[in-house]
């Protein structure tokens, strides 16, 4: 018989602080499981308010940077996950898988190749065919990054993800390199697509990007008890 596949479910957490978005993400991958068999997959879904984040690799952002950053009106947060400098704010599909990678592939290199894959399809859903891969990280319209990607992974678990943008006010991006990357630009669905592109219209066509491309089982709960 086929191997039934995995099953994950969706936490839609609404408008968080990064500091509250990271501690439910704790809450969710810190279970006491004896089997990878028994551990409960999750995908949190959410909104940051306005907030910098450094990846492990901060490269030169002093405490001055930060002092700067943080006087725009954006919080300012070191991270454990991968990647440089980006940005978190209204307007952007934060989507962070906390799942146990033994119930899928047990390699980050495929889980980060297979969330690419998910993103660039639900961007061809939504009437983008052109967003791409390139060198760099994350997702791409021609040298424009439509989508953000940094994780971590402890014992085959994952935490933290991808961040898209669907309408979200560019002009944060404007003080800071984008992940490290000169000479290129960001980008969101509204701007690419012409119209405006809610959040909420992108979660529902990224919900079944993620089942087609994880192939797994997305479970939606109407009340999910995570804690603040």
């Amino acid at each position: 018989m086929p191997a039934a596949r995995p099953i994950v479910t969706v936490v839609r957490a609404g408008r968080q602080s990064y500091a509250a978005g990271l501690r439910i993400q704790q809450q969710l991958a810190k279970q006491n499981v004896s089997q990878y068999s028994d551990f409960r997959n999750f995908l949190l879904l959410l909104e940051h308010d306005p907030v910098y984040t450094i990846g492990i690799r901060t490269k030169g952002y002093t405490d001055e940077d930060e002092k700067k950053l943080r006087k725009l009106g954006a919080d300012f947060h070191r991270t454990d996950r991968g990647g440089l400098i980006t940005f978190h704010g209204p307007g952007q599909l934060v989507a962070y898988p906390i799942i146990n990678l033994r119930q899928f592939t047990p390699s980050i290199r495929w889980y980060v190749g297979t969330l690419e894959r998910t993103v660039i399809e639900a961007c061809r859903q939504m009437g983008l065919p052109n967003a791409t891969t390139s060198k760099d990280t994350g997702i791409w319209v021609d040298d424009r990054k439509i989508c953000a990607i940094g994780v971590h992974g402890s014992r085959y678990v994952t935490t933290h993800g991808i961040g898209l943008n669907c309408s979200t006010d560019l002009k944060w991006f404007e003080h800071i390199v984008p992940c490290g990357i000169e000479g290129k630009g960001v980008t969101s669905l509204t701007e690419e697509l012409g119209r405006h592109t809610s959040v909420a219209e992108a979660t529902d066509v990224l919900l079944d990007s993620f089942g087609k491309i994880f192939e797994c089982c997305v479970r939606t709960e109407t009340q999910a008890r995570v804690t603040n």
